[in-house]
């Protein structure tokens, strides 16, 4: 018993000496009084989080409404010329000419055809509503006119982009495949996709089928619902799919992975096929679109007609589209039979080149009920946010469709939709719409569309994006998720407003902690539903018209000219951030005493955006964040009523310190030292062998001595060869101990996932196929020369989204004091632990590793890594079919 008591001592008196070297080093109480002497110059005052909301709300609201007016206008002018001029303009960073349209037709469409010609010269009257548009609203971003044909008319005129570094060097641009066109050409839809997998349809017609349905997949957006079923003998789910799913970018691809599973064998039966298809349509207890219902049959045709199906099945409510595939001499009348009955229509894909076309056409079908609508269905569509083709970076499109509703003689009035009209919104001009530095950095906005993606989160931060992809991310997945959220998404959807206070797990900015906050949450009623949850300077936009000094200008004449220049602005001048900029200078004003008088090296960090380092040696290593709202150690800080130390990240780091941040009461800064661990390491040796708990220094190789802090990385030891793993996830060090940690509920663990990642490409298992396989090459294969050369070195290159999983690790109980055993095959070693009071620190003391070496020394990951996926039964015949998370399974 008593030498738990020493250890408890000990740790104690390790705390006070710790908290008391930071409160001394970091100036935390001259900052306390700095603070008090100056408080009458500024006073505190409580946000009204359904006020900012709202502001917020009808900031977007305007904004988004302002661009649907500038897609509805259509007033002309006489053609004017005027020659090009192009500059480099800062809203689309890159070279522009608002003199002109430009034109962009795909690379595998003839420009010299009769169509493209006379698409060519209708547009053209398009320049000048596009440049009133610019004149009236001079913030707008693009302004495309997709047509049908697949030109692509668009204001203001730049040059294309250079593809002479991308790994095809092809241009496989074309606007009917991008994510705005396809959402705003045809109303929402469920889709069956029909594939005939019996025997007669193997070697290049079943590749040729595979590719169309793929291709056939990618023009669906997240308003439809869609589902694969192949057929031989019986019909049977392609993926693990027991019905129609949300059409979503992760769905799509999972059945894109089954259709490449899908083996020809057996003999056709239409009925068995049609049967099972007009069944998954008929369905009523799950999620559909409820609009359009149309089944797409890929076969190599047949002699049967599958009537007495259409007769009970479908009393014409169903569209059906037949795809005859491959170059056969089969009957094609039976196929056809079936599209022209069931209002549907028949097209032959007889090789690769015929793919892209002909699975788009079908959407100029589905647009005719449209055009017979007219006004009641020309409302703007918003999409999803996806990656600008011309390097505008993350946009929400404005879309409506175009029709030609001329009559010919005494012909019906015609019912095609000519294209579709597009307008631009940057993710950017939307975040600025939203006060960020009004309510800390802990708080933040978010946004999501009917369809549970958000739109504005602080967490939607894709590596990459795929350029003909929308960028979904589902709000539960961009949050820990708990029943909550779940409950606040729902309620967002169906457009309630209200305020909620939750208690939630935070992942730290690093990613490399968890902590427990309460926050609360704001809802108002938009298209878009948004939401609030409660150094070296950064460069934050405080005013945007305000020019920086040139080269010959000094700092006084800057600052007289920025004085004249706020004087003339209000504090509600949409160009001028004036209240951000007062707290700024606020804070430089304030604390600049602070680190005059000398310690070896100490912070202060404020919500303005300053970070002051003392010395200034030490200032032009600064690693950290320069953004305070985006430090991990300024937003952790604020999160804790504690004392936060962290050690440096383990790796590519140059010199051993740890970081100790307390977080002052106003909660206006945050002060802290950078301690050399040398030094420190000495203080605690030092403490460690006065007392009698672990004998004398010559002991120490069977006792180990360690600090971890709340994410279970190591902070100090008193091991030689774990002073180089200060900053290491203590799992990879020690397994077995921080797994008893763990059981013992010193540490609680959480998995989290991130959406958004790249991972490797899988390697295909038959690389070494050889020549003689079958290989359909895509239209870029075609079209570059060296397609055969480069394949290999361009899979190399390219990296795929996945899913990658982390596991974070936190202080979940108020418990101080653990001890145990830990239990091996024919050893043991004991271990104690103290936390620290008042710290994020845990203190263990425990027999040597080396003591017990026949334990399990596999290694607990906390770094993030891929999923492990999924696989069906061998049985089942599908392959290795993907199932990737509950979010696959979202309706």
């Amino acid at each position: 018993g008593s030498v738990f008591t020493w250890i408890k001592e000990w740790v104690d008196q390790m705390q006070k000496d710790l908290i008391s070297l930071t409160d001394t080093a970091s100036g935390i109480h001259s900052l306390a009084e700095i603070y008090d002497r100056h408080k009458s110059h500024f006073s505190v005052e409580t946000n009204d989080a359904r006020q900012l909301v709202a502001t917020a709300a009808g900031n977007i609201e305007r904004l988004l409404a302002n661009r649907s007016q500038a897609l509805k206008l259509n007033q002309t002018e006489k053609n004017r010329y005027v020659p090009d001029d192009f500059h480099i303009d800062p809203d689309f960073k890159r070279s522009v000419s608002y003199n002109t349209t430009a034109v962009h037709i795909p690379t595998d469409i003839f420009e010299g055809s009769t169509i493209i010609l006379n698409e060519l010269n209708w547009t053209e009257s398009l320049e000048d509503v596009f440049r009133k548009n610019k004149e009236e609203d001079p913030s707008l971003l693009w302004q495309v006119f997709g047509s049908a044909t697949g030109l692509a008319r668009y204001f203001p005129a730049s040059p294309w982009i250079d593809l002479s570094n991308s790994a095809n060097k092809i241009d496989l641009y074309d606007v009917r495949r991008r994510p705005w066109y396809i959402q705003g050409a045809a109303s929402p839809k469920d889709m069956l996709i029909l594939v005939d997998a019996s025997g007669s349809v193997s070697g290049l017609t079943l590749k040729l089928i595979r590719t169309s349905v793929s291709k056939m997949l990618e023009t669906l957006s997240d308003d439809d619902y869609v589902n694969v079923v192949y057929f031989n003998e019986k019909a049977t789910d392609a993926a693990c799919f027991p019905n129609l799913v949300q059409a979503n970018v992760r769905n799509k691809r999972i059945l894109k992975i089954a259709v490449q599973n899908i083996t020809a064998k057996g003999i056709t039966n239409y009925k068995g096929g049609f049967e099972l298809a007009f069944k998954q349509l008929a369905q009523m207890n799950v999620s559909r679109a409820n609009c359009n219902k149309i089944i797409m049959l890929f076969t190599d045709g047949g002699e049967e007609r599958a009537e007495e199906i259409f007769k009970k099945y479908n009393p014409k409510q169903v569209r059906i589209f037949t795809f005859s595939v491959g170059q056969h001499n089969y009957d094609k009348g039976p196929i056809q039979w079936m599209a022209c009955a069931n209002k549907g229509y028949y097209y032959e894909i007889p090789s690769i080149g015929a793919i892209r076309l002909n699975t788009q056409e079908y959407l100029d079908v589905l647009g005719r009920p449209m055009v017979k609508a007219d006004k009641k269905a020309k409302q703007v569509q918003w999409t999803n946010v996806y990656l600008d083709a011309l390097e505008l970076g993350l946009v929400i499109t404005g879309t409506l469709p175009v029709f030609n509703k001329t009559h010919t003689g005494s012909k019906s009035q015609n019912q095609l939709i000519l294209g579709v009209m597009a307008i631009d919104v940057s993710l950017d001009d939307i975040k600025r719409l939203t006060p960020r530095f009004t309510f800390g950095p802990n708080g933040y906005y978010f946004a999501i569309d009917p369809n549970g993606y958000v739109l504005l989160h602080p967490n939607l931060q894709p590596l990459t994006a795929k350029f003909h992809e929308p960028v979904t991310l589902d709000f539960l997945d961009a949050e820990l998720e708990n029943e909550f959220k779940v409950e606040i998404r729902r309620q967002m959807i169906e457009g309630l407003t209200g305020h909620y206070p939750i208690s939630t797990l935070i992942k730290s900015q690093d990613e490399r902690y968890i902590d427990q906050a309460k926050l609360y949450a704001n809802s108002p009623k938009l298209q878009y539903f948004v939401q609030l949850y409660k150094k070296c300077f950064f460069c934050r936009v405080y005013c945007k018209d305000l020019k920086p000094p040139g080269k010959n200008t000094n700092n006084t004449e800057f600052l007289m000219e920025f004085n004249t220049y706020i004087d003339t602005k209000t504090p509600n001048n949409p160009m001028c951030n004036t209240f951000q900029i007062s707290v700024t200078l606020c804070f430089m004003a304030l604390f600049s005493p602070l680190v005059r008088n000398g310690v070896s090296a100490r912070f202060v960090a404020t919500d303005g955006g300053i970070t002051r380092v003392y010395p200034k040696s030490a200032g032009l290593y600064w690693k950290e964040e320069a953004e305070t709202y985006e430090s991990s150690f300024y937003k952790r800080s604020l999160n804790n009523d504690l004392y936060i130390f962290t050690p440096t990240p383990f790796i590519a780091k140059e010199n051993s310190c740890a970081t100790s941040g307390p977080c002052v009461f106003c909660v206006l800064p945050v002060v802290g030292v950078k301690l050399d661990i040398s030094t420190w390491m000495a203080s605690f040796i030092n403490t460690t062998y006065k007392t009698n708990v672990s004998g004398s220094y010559e002991h120490n190789s069977y006792v180990d001595c360690i600090i971890l802090d709340d994410g279970g990385f190591l902070v100090m030891s008193n091991r030689d060869e774990y002073i180089s793993q200060i900053g290491r996830f203590f799992g990879v060090i020690d397994p077995i101990l921080m797994k008893t940690l763990v059981n013992s509920s010193l540490f609680t663990s959480k998995s989290t996932y991130d959406y958004q990642s790249l991972c490797d490409p899988e390697k295909e298992g038959k690389a070494a196929a050889g020549l003689r396989s079958v290989y359909v090459p895509t239209i870029a294969d075609i079209l570059s020369l060296g397609w055969w050369a480069t394949a290999a070195m361009s899979d190399a290159l390219h990296k795929e989204v996945c899913i990658t999983e982390q596991t974070q690790y936190y202080f979940e109980t108020d418990s101080l004091t653990f001890r145990g055993s830990v239990d091996c095959e024919n050893c043991s070693r004991l271990y104690h632990a103290e936390k620290l009071p008042k710290t994020n620190l845990v203190f263990i003391i425990a027999d040597a590793k080396v003591t017990c070496t026949s334990c399990d020394t596999k290694p607990l990951i906390q770094d993030e890594q891929q999923c492990i996926l999924l696989s069906s039964p061998p049985s089942s015949g599908r392959g290795n079919l993907v199932i990737l998370t509950r979010q696959s399974w979202k309706m």
